[in-house]
């Protein structure tokens, strides 16, 4: 196309899930109701670890930074996604679409950063505990939590320049439930290559490079368990890690089929499922399993209801 007839696009029509069209309201409330419980869920440890002393340990406190990450992680699309269901308009602006694309990646990737300090922190709290109060101390978690939010908000920042620049004469319409790169990209009307080959190779070694991290991680906390003489020591040390061990395989087992791939090779259906999972199902269920079968969490919730009166 010649680019002199180039009518740049000024805003993307975002498609969601075409085929339920007809139950849109039903959608709606459902992906409410797990948005709020979101909300609420992650707001709840994230206060409880902030009151209570006895959570102010390294493994609480990167729980709550992971609660406090999760609300702002959800807030990048959900709310859109809710307007959407409800609006004919389905529509947002470009400045808007590429914002809500380094929103999403730069805290999922302070996600990927915070899981795998958290992988190392159980680590060093099971396979070196005598050296663990000494080397895990509260200024180095307060480092190493900042190092996360730091690369993560920094994560992003080429890849929207790249998209920035790109031409976008038509179509407009966003094959996905938010904005992302590969669907953003599909619809450029000049050569992507570069911009596919920088997301695969940003995506590959953030999330590849943390995913065998942690995965090193659990291979030596594994070797540690299995030498424990006691069965209750072992239960001990697997029901520190039990939690952690399911959102990193929630977590990845979705990101890595949709960001480490150079080419499409899914349907669009499964890409949107996919995109489900890791944007919305994995924040909703890390309050249930970081508190269900936690007892420190659940003797710090009793504590603040006795404090405030609701409980005798």
């Amino acid at each position: 196309m010649n680019p002199g007839n180039w009518s740049q696009v000024t805003e993307f029509i975002i498609l969601g899930f075409p085929h339920l069209q007809g139950v849109q309201a039903y959608l709606f409330l459902l992906l409410l109701l797990i948005y709020l419980t979101t909300v609420l869920g992650n707001l709840l440890i994230f206060l409880l670890v902030c009151l209570d002393s006895r959570l102010h340990t390294p493994m609480y406190r990167f729980i709550s930074i992971l609660s406090f990450l999760e609300l702002g992680y959800t807030a990048a699309t959900i709310p859109k996604m809710l307007w959407n269901l409800l609006s004919e308009k389905k529509t947002i602006s470009f400045s808007g679409c590429l914002l809500q694309i380094y929103f999403f990646h730069s805290l999922g990737a302070t996600e990927c950063y915070l899981l795998t300090a958290m992988a190392y922190d159980r680590y060093l709290a099971i396979c070196q505990p005598l050296r663990y109060p000494t080397r895990m101390t509260p200024a180095l978690c307060v480092k190493i939590a900042i190092g996360c939010w730091l690369g993560g908000l920094a994560g992003p920042v080429a890849e929207i320049s790249l998209v920035s620049r790109l031409p976008f004469c038509g179509p407009n319409c966003i094959q996905h439930i938010f904005c992302d790169f590969p669907p953003v990209l599909s619809l450029a009307c000049t050569d992507t290559s570069v911009n596919v080959l920088v997301d695969f190779v940003i995506n590959s070694c953030k999330i590849l490079a943390t995913f065998l991290l942690v995965f090193s991680s659990y291979v030596q906390i594994i070797c540690t368990v299995l030498r424990i003489p006691s069965a209750a020591g072992k239960r001990k040390a697997v029901s520190t890690c039990a939690s952690h061990l399911t959102v990193v395989l929630i977590f990845y087992g979705s990101i890595l089929f949709m960001y480490v791939r150079l080419k499409k090779s899914y349907s669009l259906d499964h890409d949107r499922a996919l995109a489900v999972v890791y944007s919305v199902l994995t924040p909703f269920l890390n309050p249930f399993i970081y508190s269900l079968r936690n007892k420190d969490i659940k003797e710090a919730v009793r504590r603040q209801l006795k404090r405030t009166g609701i409980l005798e």
